[in-house]
């Protein structure tokens, strides 16, 4: 199977791996629901009729993340950052009940939607260009053959199609001149030696190829406290996740646990906190909450909890250092879409939470003081204890072991973080090179272990 990647010549803005959506999987929820939208929008005509084939890893474990209440949305004119996560049911309920979906943006007309017929899961097949597939097809009144196109979600929310990307809610593309580009990790450093600039100002100043600094800042900040109000909503919720497993919520009595020992704070209570902030946001995830793509959302709770570790636990924190955190995690993450993918189809769940590790490593190395070359070694670190981890979701849900394996990553970036801070910034492994081995891992890396639940896990714990 070939791969269907972001070029490493396309320039990525912070806008493209910060997204605000919804649970339980940037890849098989958001992207699906946003490929569907775009097709409803993209037709010439009101259809008499639309179809949609999912295949690989949708198809595989689609009914688990979600991907068909997904696609009901989306052609239904529905968007993942828009969508209020509390009236999904009823707008789900009414679809199904009615037989008909909204014209994609449409409002006023609607189109006849058989469930059973026109949403078909392709299990084991796969389309050439990427195992996250689907094809849409729509039919027309006086015309015989369906108008037929393909598209791919590639790990993030992003979508791609037969012509490159697709996605009408983020500036990434070919034709945008940045003040500093980068596409590898010595390239970044290079910039940063040449200018004297930090790598969140090397950011910062590329996406003033897109808006203006005080709209970035507006961006981050918007993300930022999206971020915290997945954290806080997670903290209040309690009983069974969705899906059939039976996983009890734990966050909230963890909370309140914790909060009696706030007066003995120690080490370990200051990585229990950090595991609570991750798996509050995974919790919220996997029950189709409001969460942020960080890089992914399998990946969600990684990135929030150690920048609330930043703000809870580490003095002199304050809005312009979490926006420096995110603007060099999004450094980062720019280097894994470019060099290799953030897709846990393509990569396993290192492509992920290993990803999503790095970042939030780089992150809190260069707001604790770090150097360019030390946030680099904390990004390579990040990754390096991340290489080989599988992605085989019981059931096909973002549950087990994701959410735990969110806590796992934060924690990982932590240490990563202050590892690289006693050293001066010079190592043997080079992040590009870990990048390009975490490339070569996942493409060898067999399919079962790749968010398909045929391996791992997923065949060896039996359902509750």
């Amino acid at each position: 199977m070939t791969s269907c990647r972001i070029d490493a010549a396309t320039a990525i803005s912070v806008t493209d791996l910060f997204t605000i959506g919804i649970g339980p999987s940037s890849s098989h929820t958001v992207g699906p629901m946003r490929a569907a939208l775009l097709f409803m929008d993209s037709l010439p005509a009101i259809p008499s009729r639309v179809q949609c084939e999912l295949f690989g890893s949708l198809a595989l474990t689609g009914r688990g993340h979600a991907t068909d209440s997904a696609i009901l949305l989306g052609l239904s004119g529905y968007k993942p950052e828009s969508v209020d996560p509390d009236s999904i049911p009823a707008i789900l309920a009414a679809i199904r009940k009615e037989g008909r979906i909204r014209a994609g943006s449409a409002i006023a007309r609607h189109v006849p939607f058989e469930e059973e017929r026109d949403l078909l899961f392709r299990m084991g097949e796969f389309l050439e260009a990427h195992s996250n597939g689907m094809r849409f097809s729509a039919w027309f009144e006086g015309r015989g053959d369906p108008l037929v196109r393909d598209y791919y979600s590639i790990g993030g929310g992003a979508v791609l199609g037969g012509d490159g990307p697709v996605r009408d809610d983020a500036p990434l593309g070919h034709n945008v001149v940045q003040p500093h580009p980068f596409s590898s990790g010595a390239e970044m450093l290079a910039q940063g030696e040449q200018t004297g600039l930090s790598i969140a100002t090397l950011v910062l100043r590329n996406e003033g190829a897109w808006r203006t600094q005080a709209e970035t800042e507006a961006f981050l900040d918007a993300v930022i406290d999206a971020m915290s109000a997945s954290i806080d909503r997670g903290l209040e919720q309690e009983g069974l996740l969705p899906g059939g497993l039976k996983v009890r919520r734990r966050a909230r009595a963890i909370h309140q646990r914790l909060r009696l020992q706030q007066d003995a704070l120690g080490p370990a209570q200051i990585f229990e906190w950090v595991s609570l902030f991750a798996l509050a946001v995974n919790e919220e995830n996997a029950a189709g909450g409001r969460v942020v793509t960080a890089p992914t959302n399998g990946a969600a709770g990684v990135i929030p909890a150690v920048l609330h570790y930043y703000r809870r636990f580490v003095p002199g924190a304050d809005r312009d250092g979490e926006r420096r955190f995110l603007l060099t995690a999004a450094a980062i993450g720019f280097l894994y879409k470019k060099r290799a993918s953030i897709s846990a189809a393509e990569m396993g769940c290192q492509g992920e939470v290993g990803v999503a590790c790095s970042m939030a490593a780089a992150g809190l190395a260069a707001v604790l003081g770090g150097t360019n070359g030390q946030v680099e070694n904390a990004a390579e670190i990040g990754m390096e204890h991340n290489l080989g981890l599988t992605c085989d979701p019981i059931g096909g849900l973002v549950q087990i072991p994701c959410i735990e394996r969110n806590t796992m990553g934060a924690v990982k970036a932590i240490n990563a973080a202050y590892l690289a801070l006693q050293g001066d910034g010079r190592h043997i492994v080079s992040l590009d090179a870990v990048i390009e081995t975490m490339r070569q891992t996942g493409e060898d890396m067999a399919s079962r272990y790749k968010e398909t639940s045929l391996g791992g896990l997923a065949v060896n714990v039996v359902e509750c």
